[in-house]
């Protein structure tokens, strides 16, 4: 029976978690991710839940998914298909099933398919299984009636009791994979550190999940471990990009040794940045919920003013609103990170879902001449390296930087190898010096870097004003003069052109790839998954991923140049490919482009970069 059961090894695996809004999917995602990344797995996930604040119960529209992907060595996607489905309603279930493959296996609460939730799922008979086709194996539990029973004696109503439902299926998933529980009830016990009673219910019921697998599935022919292979030593957690972001920001400030500022207006999916930020007052960040995103942006440069390591965090919508602020910080050359967590848009658009469609608007989406670096991260983990490198950029060349994230990135988790600070470069603002005292002016620069000397108020001696308006070189001075505004543009623009960034690195069949494949920001994952299953194939194929967007890495034109067919994949409708076009010289790339709210899928990827090769 289900004890004698074989364990069969796996290389990775693809689970899907997917319920009601209420069900507490993104938790149960969240708590499996979290179990396999402590026992060394790479991990990567994409939480995918709707827009509505509350959809009404089990209806389509308010499904809501969470899907990990776990492997003995580096994962670099979600999974275009689960190996697991999890569908705590009949809604899950109709909505969902498109995502498991033929060899997936099911888990259904037979309790949430009731007449009326076929109704509202819009079946047509009273068998799903049937009506839809389904020929994987299914384990169907009634797993509601199993969680009120396993908390009967606790005394919790009956709302309550059915908030636990969701560790059921986390203990049974936890069963199928052979994890230790213990990592489960750590997870919980912080969770609900405040309801301890509500920590232990959990706890109850994702046992209660795992014994009933271990008990009583011998329809399952065996269970399955994963076992890391690659892990280098280390403390390691389970980290989404949007909390690697805060980190990055607290490490910047604590490595230039200055206080950290946000002012930010909550807008998904940037919000978790302010959330986490306010959490760490005693680390000397400042957090300010502001009245609008003008406001943030504003009070963000005031505080850089001031002599912070000051940031503002939005999504695209925000972008448009903090644009003047924006460009007081280019004028007034104050450093300042300006956070943009891209979402599905225009308008309002899908706000809950990912995209790549702001990049043109950070690069030119403000009036006069007014360059700005632009950094893109690449990953969930990224965030904080890009996190820390755009504080870096914005303290040493006084001036404001874009972090381009992205629902995806920002939302989804990876596994993280906690970082030592004593690693990362020093960080060094060009503070004016006690010898200017007396003879300096505003905007008095560093003759190799053209980066002005920063004073901050109330150093004696360096008394100062700065402003929105056009100021002279020399004096510092309100000038309309032509000439020395046609210079502090040239000025501005020179100093962001000078700033060092790395060179963009080729993977891949680097020396005689027949298709280079080019990509920027959170598309990393999926065209280096991509690229590894072209290869696996026979074909020759490479990568070149930027996360410098302004200034390019000096190497673009001569990679981008050196191989006979190149491809731009982005999630929007071909703003970076015009970029590179505008700064590389007779360049004329493919584009593969898709604006679907949903992360790219690598199947579909390697077909048409196949189309590409054969054409």
């Amino acid at each position: 029976m289900a004890n004698d059961m074989t364990v069969k090894e796996l290389e990775q695996v693809v689970v899907r978690f997917s319920g009601d809004s209420g069900d507490g999917m993104q938790l149960a995602g969240n708590i499996f991710s979290t179990v396999s990344a402590t026992v060394g797995n790479d991990i990567s996930t994409f939480p995918d839940y709707p827009a509505d604040i509350r959809a009404p119960q089990g209806s389509l529209t308010g499904v809501s998914g969470f899907q990990v992907h776990i492997g003995a060595d580096k994962v670099y996607t979600p999974g275009d298909k689960c190996d697991v489905l999890v569908a705590m309603n009949a809604a899950a279930l109709k909505t969902q099933y498109k995502f498991a493959k033929p060899t997936a296996c099911i888990i259904i609460d037979t309790d949430a398919f009731r007449a009326s939730d076929l109704e509202k799922a819009a079946f047509k008979t009273d068998n799903p299984i049937e009506e839809m086709g389904i020929k994987q194996d299914v384990i169907a539990a009634p797993i509601t009636q199993m969680v009120k029973d396993c908390l009967a004696d606790t005394g919790m109503d009956n709302k309550s009791m059915l908030k636990c439902r969701n560790m059921f299926a986390v203990g049974l998933v936890c069963w199928l994979f052979n994890r230790d529980l213990k990592i489960a009830e750590d997870f919980i016990r912080e969770k609900f550190a405040k309801k301890p009673e509500v920590a232990e219910a959990n706890i109850k019921v994702i046992h209660a999940g795992y014994d009933y697998g271990h008990n009583t599935h011998s329809s399952v022919a065996h269970t399955y471990r994963i076992e890391s292979k690659s892990t280098v030593p280390g403390r390691y957690m389970d980290i989404t990009g949007n909390k690697a972001t805060a980190y990055g920001f607290i490490a910047a400030a604590e490595k230039a040794g200055l206080k950290l500022y946000l002012g930010s207006y909550p807008i998904t999916p940037a919000t978790d940045v302010l959330h986490e930020l306010s959490k760490h007052k005693s680390l000397g960040v400042m957090t300010v919920q502001c009245e609008d995103e003008i406001a943030g942006c504003a009070s963000a440069v005031g505080a850089s003013y001031a002599g912070a390591l000051a940031v503002t965090s939005t999504s695209g919508p925000g972008i448009c609103l903090k644009s003047e602020a924006m460009n007081l910080a280019v004028i007034m050359e104050l450093p300042l990170v300006v956070l943009d967590v891209q979402r599905g848009g225009p308008a309002t658009g899908l706000p809950t879902k990912s995209e790549q469609t702001d990049l043109l608007q950070v690069l030119f989406g403000r009036n006069g001449e007014s360059p700005m670096p632009v950094i893109a991260a690449t990953s969930p983990t990224d965030c904080f390296e890009s996190a820390y490198a755009a504080s870096k950029i914005a303290l040493e060349h006084m001036t404001p930087v874009v972090l381009l994230t992205d629902a995806f990135v920002a939302n989804g988790s990876a596994s993280w190898k906690l970082p030592r600070l004593a690693d990362y470069p020093a960080i060094n603002p060009p503070y004016v010096k006690p010898e200017m005292q007396g003879s300096w002016t505003p905007y008095q620069r560093d003759e190799q870097t053209g980066v002005r000397y920063w004073a901050i108020p109330g150093t004696e001696g360096f008394t100062h004003i700065l402003g929105g308006l056009e100021k002279d070189n020399k004096t510092g001075a309100i000038s309309t003069d032509p000439e020395n505004h046609h210079l502090m543009t040239r000025l501005r623009q020179e100093k962001i052109a000078r700033i060092e960034v790395p060179d963009v690195e080729v993977l891949g069949d680097k020396e005689d790839a027949e298709l280079l494949i080019v990509g920027f920001g959170g598309t990393y994952g999926h065209l280096h998954a991509a690229m590894d299953e072209m290869r696996a194939a026979g074909k020759k194929v490479a990568l070149a991923h930027f996360k410098f967007i302004n200034p390019l890495p000096k190497n673009t034109a001569e990679v981008l140049k050196k191989y006979p067919k190149v491809v731009v994949a982005e999630q929007n409708m071909g703003q970076f490919a015009a970029y590179l076009r505008m700064k590389v010289d007779n360049f004329v790339p493919r584009q593969f482009n898709e604006v679907k709210g949903q992360p790219f899928v690598v199947a579909e990827l390697v077909k048409a970069f196949n189309e590409m090769l054969e054409q």
